[in-house]
């Protein structure tokens, strides 16, 4: 990468279970109308179950927890239904500048 950043309009996830850590990231690389997608954030169903150990879903819960308290986005989670059985997506659109 050079000196000169341009902030994007897309944001791409990574594993889940480094979810939180990479949403800040997000934001500082985001501008206002960027749309950040994370798949995979229902987790057939355990993203609910607070005390789930498995690391995928703690970072999920962690930041849909995150996105909820950010005043700079507005979210939402949609769960998808397929032959691989139902997980979901989480949509935020940055509102304000950052």
């Amino acid at each position: 990468m050079g000196a000169h950043r341009q902030k994007g309009s897309r944001v791409r996830d990574a594993d889940k279970s480094g979810y939180p850590d990479y949403l800040p990231w997000a934001l500082r690389l985001s501008r206002r109308g960027t749309l950040i997608i994370a798949d995979n954030v229902v987790r057939k169903g355990a993203v609910i179950n607070a005390t789930d150990p498995d690391p995928s879903v703690r970072g999920v819960r962690r930041f849909l927890e995150m996105l909820a308290a950010e005043p700079r986005v507005s979210a939402t989670a949609i769960q998808t239904v397929g032959s691989k059985g139902y997980d979901g997506f989480a949509f935020a659109l940055v509102t304000a500048e950052i």
